[in-house]
């Protein structure tokens, strides 16, 4: 849990940074594709190409490509027909996704777990919940869209992990994951990218290289390192505590207003719904009465 923990609060500072120097000034195509060639770069010198079973490496490939790849593509393009608090509220139904695709993948269903996502989903709502306006509905397909993928990115690496277990530690096949993510980055910047909005500032190259290192490159390494140490309901509840850490950075950095009240009560609910997760998972284990 440390890992994840950590990853949670590298991406609570990210939010901010987006929002203050990247969001509406450079071009959001052209950002997810820095952010994964930076990592790559990162990654790459480190990578081994044999002796690693071929659907370790494909799977990595086919999860980078749904984390960076379909689920930046429909978040951005989501902007278009959503206000922020309308995306803020769709996003928080990935855990129920994260459970649900992993006992799927697993051939089981703990109900404690998807017990634990619900409420763990409620407790995000609760922060972010705003009344719904306009036109939604296409906005709301496509947050689904990336939420699912999201989930299922992070889910397969985990499977695969399990299930392809070699001599050789992360770091030395991760580069794998970030190759898939520029099969589908690069050609969306080609098709879609504006490269009048290309950084502009020393401000905005620096907190793209900031991006790139620590929350893409060191942030998918160290949460996909620590889901394989806790089990699929605390995984799906940790996906949902972005939302009280981004606000808590936000309101404490940028002093924007945040309901309080609200904040505290929904961090509570996760925060329970974490003790729901620990308690299913000690009765989901423990032996059957003869």
């Amino acid at each position: 849990m440390p890992y994840l923990l950590t990853v949670t609060l590298l991406w609570a500072f990210s939010f901010s940074l987006i929002g203050e120097y990247l969001a509406g000034q450079v071009d959001s195509d052209f950002a997810v594709l820095a952010r994964v060639v930076i990592a790559a770069l990162v990654f790459l010198p480190l990578t081994v190409w044999r002796g690693l079973p071929g659907r370790l490496v494909a799977g990595f490939w086919l999860a980078g490509a749904l984390q960076f790849g379909v689920t930046y593509l429909c978040l951005y393009r989501s902007f278009t027909v959503l206000t922020v608090p309308e995306v803020l509220l769709f996003t928080v139904l990935t855990p129920i996704y994260v459970t649900l695709l992993d006992d799927a993948l697993a051939r089981r269903f703990n109900p404690w777990a998807l017990v634990a996502a619900v409420v763990a989903v409620g407790g995000g709502a609760i922060i972010r919940f705003k009344p719904l306006e306009g036109d939604y509905l296409l906005g709301f397909l496509l947050l689904q869209v990336a939420n699912a993928t999201f989930a299922a990115g992070q889910v397969l690496c985990r499977q695969l992990l399990a299930r392809y277990p070699v001599e050789q530690p992360l770091h030395r096949y991760f580069g794998h994951f970030f190759l898939g993510a520029l099969v589908l980055a690069l050609p969306s910047f080609l098709l879609f990218g504006n490269p009048a909005k290309l950084p502009h500032t020393a401000v905005q190259w620096g907190v793209l290289l900031w991006m790139g290192l620590f929350a893409t490159a060191l942030g998918m390494f160290w949460w996909v390192k620590g889901s394989t140490r806790v089990n699929a309901g605390t995984l799906a509840v940790l996906n949902e505590l972005h939302v009280p850490a981004g606000l808590v950075v936000n309101l404490l950095i940028w002093n924007r207003d945040a309901d309080l009240p609200r904040l505290a009560a929904g961090g509570a609910v996760i925060l329970a719904s974490l003790w729901l997760c620990r308690l299913g998972r000690r009765r989901w284990s423990a032996p059957s009465p003869a």
